[in-house]
């Protein structure tokens, strides 16, 4: 782990720990140190690509990582707006299950030498998902109509929008991999 993108993708490990003690605990300001680690844990997501692509390389390290610490980040800050009401179990478990089997998927064509990048579907979820969890810590910063606050219609429209959609991706990426992962299944 010689490269500042490695060191960028493991910090988001430890930004998403320190993130859910800010959100699951009750003290001054907790919820907004919560947004800005969440923010910044986002920016080295973007960073660390870029980094790795364009100056230190790509290395199998980041290749295997990034994504799981983005999906560690992701599914960690959902399973905490369950937690806080913002956000219904079932709709946050079928957002994990989706990540889990793609990584899964992932991992298997890895081990047949193929290499799947991210797809437009992945790209637009990945957004969507983000977008998604800043809007519900601003929920919960500010109780304001406009906003995702827990228990309000806006927060399960939204949980229901962000789980279909998440769902939906996975469906196309198994879909364009079917003859890769049926063709050759041992």
């Amino acid at each position: 782990m010689k490269s500042l993108p490695n060191h960028l993708t493991v910090s988001r490990f430890w930004m998403t720990a320190v993130m859910m003690v800010c959100m699951t605990m009750q003290f001054p300001y907790a919820q907004i140190i919560a947004l800005v680690i969440f923010v910044l844990a986002s920016v080295t997501d973007a960073l660390d690509g870029y980094l790795a692509r364009n100056f230190f390389g790509v290395t199998s390290f980041g290749k295997l990582m990034d994504p799981l610490a983005d999906k560690v980040l992701v599914c960690a800050a959902f399973i905490g707006f369950v937690e806080l009401g913002s956000i219904r179990a079932w709709m946050v478990v079928l957002i994990i299950a989706r990540e889990f089997m793609v990584t899964g998927m992932r991992l298997l064509m890895i081990e047949k030498g193929i290499v799947m990048p991210a797809g437009m579907w992945g790209k637009v979820k990945t957004t969507v998902q983000m977008v998604a969890i800043g809007l519900y810590f601003l929920g919960l910063i500010w109780n304001v109509p406009a906003l995702p606050t827990p228990g309000s219609n806006f927060a399960w429209w939204l949980g229901l929008g962000v789980a279909l959609l998440t769902a939906w991706t996975g469906v196309v990426y198994f879909w364009q991999q079917r003859h890769e992962i049926w063709d050759k299944a041992e």
